[in-house]
C-alpha cells in the first residue's frame, strides 16, 4: 500500500511543475524536470521601439515572458541576475535569409540560343509543367539547425530568422525558426510562414524563360493557372504546384529583386494579380523615394553599403561612371530617407559578405538620418508584424518568447557591448555578463615582486598591460568572469609564463598561482585609481571630413546614371518665337512662325502670337519640326527575346529600362517616339510598347495610354534556329513557321469560341460551370483576329 500512495505522490509533483523542452522526446537517463525561471533586475528594458522601462524586472519561465515591469514578483528558485543599469532589447528578426537549408545548384545553362533546348521538366512526380514554378516546395521539409550559422545571427542580436529556399520563380514557403542550438522541433516558430517569388528561374534548366518579361509572364500564367485549377473540381489530372500555390495565398507573399526597377516591375505585377507584396529591395529606392511610397509596398532592405570607387589608378578612375560615385555617396541615406516617407520596412543581413559589417552599417545609417526608434522597429516590431508573428516575438511582453539581448549600454552607441543573447529562454553568452568595471591601475604583487598593472578599453573587451617606465612592457592574457580572473604573462627575468588565479575581494584581487619553476605562490592586486590619459607621441592626423554629413545628403538625380538632372522638367506653357515650322500637313513649311504650347498639347499656329504667362523661346534662324518616330526600336528594355516558339504573352512594358542611355541619344537625334518590339528569335513574338521618350520619368510614365497595341512576328533563318546546330526546337524550316502561325490562329479562333459560350451563359448556369482555362498566349492573338491593324512583320 505504501508503494501506490509513494508512486502517486510522486506523479502529482511532476504533474504541477511545466516543463520545458520537447515532451514527445524520450530521455536517456533521468529526466530533467526543473522549471527554467530566470530574473532581471535593475535594467533598463525596451518593451519595443518606443516604450522603455527604467529600473525594471524581467521575469521569464519555460521560454516566455512571465512578467516585465518595475514591480515584479520573483518566484523562490529563481535564478536571479542584478543587471546594475544594463540595457534588455528584443532580440532582431531577420526576413531574408536561407538559413539551415542546402544551397539550390545553379542550371549553369550559360547561352541558351546555343545550346539544346529542354522542353520538358526532369522533375518526376505530379509537379508543374515549368520547373521554375516550385510552390510546392516547403523549406521546413529540409530544414536543419546550423549551430555555426546561428552563431553568427546571435553574435550581432538576431535571435529568430525567416528562413526560405532562394529557387526559382515560384519558390514555395519559409519557416519562421528561432536561433537555438536545441531539437528542431524546439526551433519552429511557424512551418509554413510566408511564400516566396522572384524573377530569377534558378536551378531550372528548362529553356523557358530566359527573359525578365518570360518570368513575369509565367507567374501570371501560373497564378490564373491556379484559380483556374480551383475551379476546375472535376480535372483530370494533379498539379501539386498549382495545389500548393493555392494554398499559400493567405500567407504574407514575399517577392525578391535585384534593384529598384524590378522592384517597381514587382509591385505592377502584384497590382494585376490581386497581391500585396512584401519585396526585398536592393538598397536603392532612395532614387525614385515617391515612386516607391506610392506602391504602399512593405520593404526588406539590406545594409551592404557600398565601399568607397577605387580611385588610386588615375586611368581606371576615370571610368567609375556617375552613378557608382552617387551610390556610394547616398546608400547610407537610404534607410533614415524609406522612413522619414513613411514606408514600412525591415532591414536584414542579406548581401553582407561577413555579418561583422552589420552593425557599422547600421550605425552609419544612423549617422545619416535614421532614428535609433527606427531601427529598433525595422529589426524587431516590424518584421514580427510583417510575418503575422507580433503576438509572439518583437517585443518584451507576457506571454511573448523569451528572445532579449542583454547590453552594456546604448545598442546603437560606438561603446556598446552585446553580452547575452537570450533565445526561447536559453542563454547565449556573447560577451561575458560582468557588471563590475574592473578598468584602472593596480598595484599587482606576485611573491615578492610588485609591478604596475593597468586594465583598460572597452567594458567587457578589457586590455591587461604591465608597465615599466610608462611605457607598455609585457602583454597579459587575462580573462574576468564576474568576480573570477586568471593573469598569464612571461617577465622579461624568468623563463616561461607565470599563471595566476583569484576572486575579486572589494577593490582588490587576490589568489594563488604558479611561477615559471613550478613553485606555488600568493598574489594580489590592488586598486590605486583610473588609468591616466597618455599624450600621444604621434602627430595627430587632421580630421577626414564627414563625406556623409549627419542627415544632409546630397541630391539624386533623374535617371540616376550619367546625364540626369537634379530636378525634371514639368510641363508649362511655351511659345516659340519667329521659326521655320515644318507642318508635315498640307500647309508646308511656314516662315517666320510662332508656335503656342499649352502644356502637353499644341494650341496656336501663326504670327505674333503673344501669352502672358508663357515662357518664350526664339527660334529665329532655327527650324521646328514634328519628332521623329521610330518604328522598330530595341532600346530602353531590359531584355528582348524569350524562346518559346509562341511567346506573345510577354510585354515589352513589363520591362522598360528607364534609365537605358539610348533614350537620351535618341531625344538628341530628334527622336521623341518609339515602337519597342519583341526579337527576332521566335515566329510569334511579344506584344509592343509605344513609348515617349521622357528622359527621367519611371516606366509607368513612358508608355503611351490608349496607344494601339501591336506584335512582333518574324520570319526567316533566325527564327528556325539555323545557326544553333544544337537546336531541337520547333520549327526547324519555314514549312514550320507557316504551320506554326496556322497552327496558333486556330488555336486562337477556338479559345475565342470557348470564352464567348460560356460568356452567354446565366449567372446560375456560369456558378456551376468551369470557365476555359485562360491562355496568355492566345489573348493577344484573339485581338489581333479582331482587329484590322497591321501585324509587324520581320524577315531576313
Amino acid at each position: 500500500m505504501k508503494r501506490i500512495i509513494l508512486s502517486i505522490t510522486f506523479t502529482l509533483m511532476v504533474a504541477g511543475i511545466p516543463l520545458f523542452g520537447q515532451a514527445t522526446f524520450p530521455e536517456n537517463g533521468i529526466k530533467d524536470i526543473r522549471e527554467s525561471s530566470f530574473a532581471f533586475r535593475n535594467a533598463t528594458i525596451y518593451l519595443s521601439s518606443g516604450e522603455v522601462l527604467e529600473n525594471a524586472t524581467l521575469l521569464i519561465g519555460n521560454g516566455r515572458v512571465v512578467a516585465v515591469g518595475k514591480t515584479v514578483q520573483i518566484p523562490d528558485g529563481t535564478t536571479i541576475y542584478d543587471l546594475k543599469g544594463r540595457i534588455i532589447y528584443p532580440s532582431f528578426i531577420d526576413l531574408h535569409t536561407d538559413y539551415g537549408l542546402p544551397k539550390a545548384t545553379p542550371s549553369g545553362q550559360g547561352n541558351v540560343f546555343m545550346q539544346p533546348e529542354k522542353i520538358e521538366p526532369a522533375n518526376k512526380g505530379a509537379y508543374n509543367a515549368n520547373e521554375a514554378i516550385r510552390a510546392d516546395y516547403n523549406a521546413i521539409e529540409q530544414f536543419e539547425i546550423n549551430a555555426e550559422n546561428a552563431k553568427s545571427f546571435r553574435e550581432v542580436g538576431f535571435g529568430v530568422v525567416l528562413t526560405f529556399r532562394p529557387d526559382g520563380i515560384a519558390r514555395g514557403t519559409s519557416a519562421l525558426v528561432a536561433l537555438t542550438d536545441s531539437k528542431i522541433n524546439e526551433a519552429i516558430i511557424n512551418d509554413r510562414a510566408a511564400a516566396h517569388y522572384s524573377f530569377q528561374k534558378g536551378s531550372s534548366a528548362q529553356s523557358y524563360p530566359i527573359s525578365l518579361m518570360g518570368s513575369n509572364a509565367l507567374l501570371r500564367q501560373t497564378h490564373y493557372d491556379a484559380e483556374w485549377y480551383e475551379k476546375n473540381k472535376s480535372a483530370l489530372f494533379y498539379d501539386e504546384a498549382l495545389a500548393a500555390y493555392i494554398a499559400s495565398r493567405s500567407l504574407p507573399q514575399f517577392y525578391t529583386v535585384t534593384d529598384l526597377q524590378n522592384l517597381l516591375r514587382a509591385d505592377a505585377l502584384g497590382d494585376e494579380i490581386g497581391k500585396q507584396f512584401i519585396i526585398k529591395g536592393s538598397g536603392d529606392e532612395y532614387q525614385q523615394i515617391s515612386n516607391v511610397q506610392a506602391t504602399k509596398a512593405p520593404l526588406i532592405i539590406p545594409i551592404n553599403f557600398p565601399n568607397a570607387p577605387e580611385i588610386s589608378n588615375p586611368f581606371e578612375a576615370m571610368d567609375v561612371p556617375l552613378e557608382k560615385m552617387k551610390h556610394w555617396e547616398l546608400a547610407p541615406f537610404n534607410p533614415g530617407l524609406l522612413a522619414k516617407n513613411q514606408v514600412a520596412f525591415a532591414i536584414t543581413t542579406a548581401d553582407l559578405k561577413d555579418k561583422a559589417m552589420f552593425w557599422p552599417n547600421l550605425k552609419k545609417a544612423i549617422k545619416n538620418g535614421l532614428s535609433e526608434e527606427s531601427a529598433l522597429k525595422s529589426l524587431t516590431e516590424t518584421p514580427a508584424k510583417l510575418i503575422n508573428a507580433a503576438d509572439k516575438i518583437g517585443q518584451i511582453r507576457p506571454g511573448y518568447l523569451a528572445n532579449f539581448i542583454i547590453c552594456t549600454n546604448n545598442i546603437f552607441s560606438d561603446s556598446a557591448v552585446i553580452n547575452e543573447n537570450w533565445v526561447l529562454g536559453k542563454r547565449y553568452i556573447i560577451h561575458e555578463l560582468d557588471t563590475n568595471d574592473h578598468r584602472g591601475a593596480y598595484n599587482l604583487i606576485v611573491a615578492d615582486t610588485t609591478y604596475k598593472m593597468e586594465i583598460t578599453g572597452k567594458q567587457g573587451k578589457e586590455e591587461f598591460n604591465i608597465l615599466k617606465n610608462d611605457s607598455v612592457s609585457i602583454k597579459i592574457t587575462a580573462s574576468v568572469e564576474r568576480d573570477y580572473i586568471k593573469l598569464s604573462f612571461s617577465p622579461k627575468t624568468q623563463v616561461g609564463p607565470i599563471r595566476l588565479s583569484g576572486w575579486k575581494k572589494g577593490d582588490k584581487y587576490e589568489g594563488t598561482g604558479q611561477l615559471p619553476d613550478g613553485t606555488w605562490i600568493n598574489w594580489s592586486a590592488t586598486y590605486t585609481g583610473a588609468v591616466a590619459k597618455k599624450a600621444s607621441k604621434k602627430p595627430v592626423p587632421p580630421k577626414k571630413p564627414d563625406i556623409n554629413p549627419h542627415a544632409n545628403p546630397g541630391p539624386v538625380i533623374y535617371p540616376f546614371i550619367a546625364h540626369g538632372r537634379e530636378k525634371l522638367p514639368v510641363q508649362e506653357t511655351i511659345l516659340i518665337k519667329g521659326a521655320t515650322v515644318w507642318t508635315s500637313e498640307k500647309d508646308g513649311v511656314l516662315e517666320n512662325t510662332d508656335v503656342l504650347i499649352r502644356y502637353s498639347k499644341i494650341e496656336k499656329i501663326g504670327t505674333n502670337l503673344s501669352e502672358q504667362d508663357a515662357r518664350v523661346i526664339s527660334g529665329a534662324g532655327k527650324h521646328l519640326t514634328a519628332g521623329i518616330i521610330d518604328e522598330h526600336s530595341h532600346i530602353a528594355l531590359s531584355s528582348v527575346n524569350d524562346i518559346v516558339t509562341n511567346s506573345s504573352m510577354v510585354r515589352m512594358k513589363d520591362v522598360l529600362t528607364p534609365d537605358d542611355i539610348s533614350i537620351y541619344r535618341q531625344l538628341a537625334g530628334g527622336v521623341t517616339t518609339s515602337q519597342l518590339l519583341h526579337g527576332s528569335a521566335n515566329p510569334i513574338g511579344g506584344q509592343s510598347a509605344i513609348i515617349k521618350l521622357r528622359w527621367g520619368r519611371p516606366a509607368s510614365e513612358l508608355l503611351i495610354q490608349g496607344a494601339d497595341k501591336y506584335i512582333k512576328f518574324a520570319l526567316g533563318e533566325n527564327v528556325t534556329r539555323a545557326a544553333n546546330p544544337f537546336s531541337i526546337r520547333f520549327p526547324q524550316t519555314r514549312m514550320g513557321v507557316e504551320q506554326v502561325y496556322v497552327d496558333n490562329f486556330t488555336r486562337a479562333s477556338e479559345y475565342e469560341e470557348a470564352w464567348k459560350k460560356y460568356n452567354s451563359l446565366s449567372a446560375k448556369e456560369k456558378a456551376i460551370a468551369v470557365p476555359p482555362r485562360r491562355e496568355l498566349d492566345m489573348e493577344p492573338l484573339v485581338e489581333i483576329l479582331n482587329s484590322e491593324r497591321f501585324i509587324t512583320c520581320h524577315s531576313y
